[in-house]
Order: structure tokens, then C-alpha cells, then sequence
């Protein structure tokens, strides 16, 4: 019996990075994930990431950004009030969480919410002194450190 995996809900809430085991045992244990609100994430070029939401029936007061370290936190919830009889709610406008892992280094850099879509554009920017750099092998003779310590005495 041959068994297909769907890799799909790995990648879906990972942004800038690969780490796939931490994922697929992260998948495995949240199998009835909720799929609300629905979402797209989008990548322009090499470290620009764009999150958009589809949050219709809350405004931007009912919802919450939060960044971290290596998360981002989205929260939506409507206040409490205006009770309506509904003949039909095909509009869902209950709470949610939404946790998106995120890479070192990628920063948020700015939300806007319109037409009832919520954007969040990344970025991600590596420090110079964390890029690989090259190193330039010189020609010659090389001594040893210890070498170089006698001569000096």
C-alpha cells in the first residue's frame, strides 16, 4: 500500500527558510487545521515576501499585527454587539489566529488592509556581516602561527 503526502500545509505558513523537519512534524500533530481566514503568500525576487489575508466583515480596528523574533502574529475579532437574526451568514466574521513562522532576519516592513484584503509585506535583510564573503587566497609562502610567534621573540 502506497501512502501520498500532500507537502502543501509545509510551505504554507513558512516564509524564508526550509526547515523541513521542524514542518513536517509540525504538520503531522495539526492535521485539522483551521483554514480560516484564507491567505496567499507571494515572493518578489530574492527577500521580498508579500502575506495577503482575505479578512471581509472586519475592519482595521478588529484586527491585530504582532511581530517577534521569527513569528508573526495575526488576530481578528469582531466586538461583541448589533446581535442580527441572519436568514443566511455565508460571511464568517468569527475570531481567528493565524501564526506564520518566519526566517532570521525577515522583517516586517508594512500593513495595509483594503477592499477587505490585510497585506503584510516582508523583507528579508541578512547584516554584511553575517553574508558569506569571499577571501582572497594570497600567492607565496605561508609560515605557521607558531612560526611567526618564535620569530617575534
Amino acid at each position: 500500500m502506497r501512502t501520498n503526502f500532500d507537502f502543501a500545509p509545509l510551505w504554507r505558513s513558512t516564509i524564508g527558510f526550509d526547515h523541513l523537519a521542524d514542518l513536517v512534524d509540525s504538520s503531522l500533530r495539526h492535521t485539522n487545521e483551521d483554514n480560516y481566514p484564507p491567505y496567499n503568500i507571494e515572493r518578489f525576487g530574492e527577500d521580498h515576501y508579500r502575506i495577503s489575508l482575505a479578512v471581509a466583515g472586519f475592519g482595521v480596528n478588529d484586527i491585530a499585527v504582532t511581530a517577534e523574533q521569527n513569528a508573526l502574529t495575526i488576530e481578528g475579532k469582531k466586538p461583541d454587539g448589533n446581535a442580527r437574526e441572519y436568514l443566511y451568514q455565508g460571511i464568517a466574521a468569527r475570531p481567528f489566529r493565524r501564526v506564520f513562522n518566519l526566517a532570521d532576519y525577515v522583517q516586517v516592513k508594512q500593513a495595509s488592509f483594503q477592499d477587505g484584503l490585510l497585506v503584510i509585506d516582508l523583507v528579508r535583510e541578512v547584516p554584511e556581516a553575517m553574508k558569506p564573503r569571499r577571501i582572497e587566497i594570497g600567492a607565496g609562502t605561508s609560515s605557521s602561527p607558531q612560526i611567526d610567534q618564535k620569530r617575534a621573540a
